[in-house]
């Protein structure tokens, strides 16, 4: 699979409304895997200064995060295939 990260703009968010949305995409990809559609939600980065929201997902197409973000009812500004490296990975 490949990893995509959702960029969004949420104005106003707090800690408690980025655990009810990241919950909402968490739900979304579940119930999308288990149809049949395996994509899984992995996490959620908000910067309070810049109102924005990053979001990194793992799924076959940009296709099927953009499906998850609009049945979780979360706002999508753009989806960008990413790399990453961990820290660990450098061991």
């Amino acid at each position: 699979m490949t990893d995509y990260m959702v960029e969004r703009r949420l104005p106003g968010f707090t800690a408690e409304h980025l655990r009810a949305a990241a919950g909402r995409a968490r739900s979304a990809t579940e119930l999308m895997t288990r149809e049949g559609t395996p994509i899984r939600y992995l996490r959620s980065t908000y910067l309070p200064g810049e109102e924005k929201c990053f979001c990194l997902f793992q799924a076959p197409s940009e296709e099927d995060v953009r499906e998850a973000n609009r049945r979780a009812e979360l706002p999508v500004e753009r989806v960008v295939e990413v790399l990453q490296v961990a820290a660990d990975d450098l061991r």
